[in-house]
């Protein structure tokens, strides 16, 4: 079910607990909130649509993925400052991106996962993960 996006910095300010089985629904929900945004959104989290746990959905290529209670387990030393937008904010802030991250996740059946994402990829993954820890760009 799509789900309304959160723009209250209180509650985007609060920290992500680790997501179990139990939080499939959240899953669901925030894939087809990504689809219903498509045309301006690239990556939610959880909290984005009210829900505190480390899950996130992004589309990494053609296709749309999900990570449960990711962790970046390796980074490059090469960084870049760009520009990011968020649907819980309005216009644009600054940041700084690794330009590589390996990261290590669950999929949506529970499958322990580990890859490598590079650029564009690596940023949203980075954003997403922020939205975790109640770091608002």
């Amino acid at each position: 079910m799509e789900r309304e996006i959160i723009k209250d910095i209180v509650l985007l300010s609060q920290k992500s607990v680790p997501a179990t089985r139990d939080d499939m629904q959240t899953v669901r929900d925030l894939l087809d909130t990504l689809k219903a945004n498509s045309e301006r959104c690239v990556g939610l989290a959880a909290n984005m649509i009210g829900v505190h746990k480390t899950i996130l959905a992004a589309t990494i290529g053609d296709e749309d993925i999900v990570m449960i209670n990711p962790k970046i387990v390796d980074k490059s030393k090469e960084t870049y400052e760009t520009e990011e937008a968020c649907l819980s904010l309005t216009g644009v802030r600054k940041v700084t991106r690794y330009t590589m991250i390996t990261v290590e996740y669950s999929d949506r059946k529970f499958k322990r996962r580990k890859q490598t994402f590079r650029d564009f990829d690596a940023e949203i993954i980075q954003h997403e993960m922020d939205h975790f820890d109640g770091i608002i760009i």
